[in-house]
């Protein structure tokens, strides 16, 4: 499972001209399912994902963390991260889930997400939200990327 994170103001992600997810300050993920990727891939990438120092602490150094922010989560399919890139001019997808196991990781993901964001809201003044697009849908995403801050995540 391949997570590319990108620090952002503001995300959204539409289908058909209308918004379907939406964020401000927080992380946009988008999330690639490969082949041999579990259930557990989808736990170990999205503790990684909501605890990854990217934002800035008081001295502007990133040592913070979605949670310690209280930030928002926008996650976004991407089979395009998948692809093997390595050598031509073509990418090959071969290393990608297929429709049905990619479908099934996302939503687990997302399921997870929500659980653990919940958990992680009790007591918080500033709850923290998670938005989504829709899995193999044809999407438009929006972002001001802040930084830019960008890094790839492989689990």
């Amino acid at each position: 499972m391949k997570g590319l994170i990108q620090r952002v103001s503001r995300a959204s992600v539409s289908i058909d001209g209308c918004t379907v997810g939406a964020i401000d300050a927080g992380i946009l993920l988008f999330l690639a399912i490969e082949a041999a990727d579990t259930d557990d891939s989808a736990q170990r990438l999205l503790d990684r994902v909501i605890r990854y120092r990217i934002f800035p602490d008081e001295q502007g150094r990133m040592n913070r963390s979605l949670v310690d922010c209280g930030y928002d989560l926008l996650v976004v399919s991407q089979f395009t991260l998948a692809a093997d890139t390595h050598k031509g001019l073509r990418p090959s997808f071969s290393g990608g889930a297929d429709p049905a196991l990619g479908l099934q990781l996302y939503e687990r993901f997302l399921d997870k997400a929500r659980e653990r964001l919940s958990e992680l809201n009790v007591g918080r003044s500033n709850a923290m939200t998670l938005a989504s697009g829709r899995f193999g849908a044809d999407m438009q995403v929006s972002l001001i990327n802040d930084g830019p801050v960008t890094f790839l995540l492989n689990v």
